[in-house]
């Protein structure tokens, strides 16, 4: 196994991202270009606006869309109660689908795309031998 080449993260590149659900766009969708890069996407919170109508906001996720993937609630919002949730750590695969399930919103949603750039890199090894000396040699 050759030890002088091995992968790293040369550039991390971060974006925010953000949408907003109501009763005429129940759903955002976050989607990523079709690239050999690792991609992570992080929610970060969850809030009800000032003029949100006073009911129960639930707002369910979907990754990686496909066949064996279903929409799973992962928060529950109430301006008198719980008017905003956040996240630490909460990844998700792209592409990644948010729903309004329930309520009239408008509820903010915001995240963080990551991208990781991996690079090749070289090592060089050297000999611990120092070099020969012909200065004395005629």
């Amino acid at each position: 196994m050759d030890l002088s080449l091995s992968p790293s993260v040369s550039d991390t590149v971060c974006v925010l991202w953000g949408c907003e659900l109501n009763d005429t766009q129940r759903n955002a969708v976050f989607e990523i270009a079709e690239d050999l890069l690792e991609h992570q996407f992080f929610i970060r919170t969850m809030c009800l606006s000032a003029g949100a109508s006073k009911e129960m906001h639930v707002v369910e996720v979907q990754d990686r869309v496909g066949e064996y993937c279903k929409p799973v609630p992962i928060a529950t919002l109430h301006p008198m109660c719980q008017p905003m949730v956040s996240f630490s750590g909460f990844e998700l695969m792209p592409p990644v689908i948010f729903n309004l399930r329930s309520g009239q919103g408008p509820l903010f949603i915001s995240g963080q795309h990551l991208t990781l750039v991996y690079e090749e890199e070289e090592e060089e090894v050297f000999s611990s031998t120092p070099p020969l000396d012909h200065s004395g040699l005629q």
